[in-house]
């Protein structure tokens, strides 16, 4: 697992797509767990302080004791922490607003079972900007041509799957999105650009560190998928922060790894 940052109080990985962040009774016999990967590597028990979906890659920020866990999930329940998506989505999302959509929450059939059914819709605000578009051609259902964006995001709150529903809101879902996108876009972008999975990386998390104070910002290198995704979009040199030449071999697997 790529460590990003890490003290004597904090670690931040590279959380790879496909990876669960934790064990659950759903996925009792699942191998490829982010918590215990980390713990095995470092050799000290971590504490989870937030979520990524599995199909998400990017930024997981964990405690190294019960109580820094505990400091930095109320900074993120108290929406202190800056974090910075960055998706490739349909079509061409070319301007910059603020989306205040609230979202009814999203129960899972065995998971949720015992969840109350009947809430309301909750705030849920996230700032978008297109960054870059690209035209392809690959016909798709009725159109001759595939239009891509990338779009940068910032969450204001923390509703689940909330960016994957907000663009679809948006009619731009993210590609790769099997549960909210567009089937035939996501076919297509796997089959001809290598876009396999969904395409959402949380690239940067700033915050105040819960003990020392001082201001971090951390940020999350793309994996191999995404870099193949900017060389056919001709995005390559738009985010110079987060793209990389090389990959590292990480528990003898190389960056294309995606679970």
């Amino acid at each position: 697992m790529e460590i990003l940052y890490q003290d004597e109080w904090l670690v931040a990985v590279n959380k790879p797509s496909g990876w669960l962040v934790h064990r659950s009774w759903l996925d009792r016999d699942e191998k490829v767990v982010v918590m215990q990967t980390v713990r095995d590597q470092i050799g000290q028990h971590v504490f989870t302080a937030h979520r990524l979906d599995r199909p998400t890659s990017g930024i997981l920020l964990m405690g190294l004791s019960s109580e820094a866990g505990r400091l930095l999930a109320q900074q993120f329940e108290h929406h202190q922490i800056r974090k910075h998506y960055y998706a490739i989505t349909r079509g061409w999302l070319q301007d910059e607003a603020v989306l205040d959509y609230p979202l009814t929450e999203e129960l899972d059939k065995i998971g949720d079972k015992f969840s109350r059914t009947d809430k309301g819709p909750q705030p849920a605000v996230t700032h978008y900007r297109g960054v870059a578009t690209a035209e392809m051609p690959v016909a798709v259902g009725r159109y001759t041509t595939a239009r891509y964006s990338l779009v940068s995001l910032l969450p204001q709150t923390g509703r689940k799957h909330q960016l994957r529903r907000h663009l679809a809101h948006l009619r731009h879902p993210i590609i790769g999105d099997s549960k909210h996108g567009d089937l035939r876009q996501n076919r297509a972008a796997a089959e001809h650009f290598g876009c396999d999975r969904l395409m959402l990386h949380a690239s940067s998390l700033a915050l105040n560190h819960p003990v020392t104070g001082e201001a971090l910002t951390i940020t999350a290198p793309l994996d191999a998928v995404w870099m193949l995704a900017l060389s056919h979009f001709g995005w390559r040199g738009i985010l110079p922060d987060i793209e990389r030449v090389e990959f590292p071999s990480l528990n003898g697997q190389d960056g294309s790894h995606q679970g």
